[in-house]
C-alpha cells in the first residue's frame, strides 16, 4: 500500500470516528451545537492530526467552540486509540475551518450583486 494512500485513509477514518465522538459526547457545552468536521490533516509521521472545524453561530460562539474543543482533545484522542489500528493514537490539534465562513460570505456577495442587477 502506497504511503500516500495509507495517510488519506486514516485521514478519513479519524474524521469519521471524531464524528462518532462528537456525536456520542455527553458533555452539554458540545452536545447542543452543530459542529462539522470538514477534513483531517495528518503529520507524515502520523503523530498530529490537525482537525479543520466548522461551528454554527457567531465568531466568538465558533472560536469559544474551537478552544473548548481543543481543551478536551483527550477525550477524542482516547476515542481514536480505542477504536484505530496504530500503535499510537495522534496527537489532536482542533482548528477553526474557515472555507464555510468565506464561501457563505461570497455567496451573500454573489447575491447582493444579482439584486442590484435586477433593480
Amino acid at each position: 500500500m502506497r504511503p500516500d494512500y495509507r495517510k488519506a485513509m486514516l485521514e478519513s477514518e479519524i474524521m469519521k470516528l471524531i464524528t462518532e465522538a462528537l456525536r456520542e459526547a455527553k458533555d452539554p457545552k458540545i452536545s447542543g451545537q452543530i459542529i462539522t468536521i470538514s477534513r483531517v490533516e495528518l503529520s507524515n509521521d502520523k503523530r498530529f492530526a490537525d482537525v479543520y472545524v466548522s461551528a454554527m453561530g457567531d465568531k466568538d460562539e465558533r472560536v469559544k467552540t474551537v478552544e473548548y474543543l481543543d481543551k478536551i482533545k483527550g477525550y477524542f484522542r482516547t476515542y481514536l486509540a480505542n477504536n484505530l489500528d496504530l500503535y499510537t493514537a495522534p496527537q489532536i490539534r482542533f482548528k477553526e475551518d474557515p472555507g464555510i465562513e468565506a464561501s457563505v460570505r461570497i455567496q451573500e456577495l454573489l447575491n447582493k450583486i444579482k439584486e442590484e442587477e435586477t433593480q
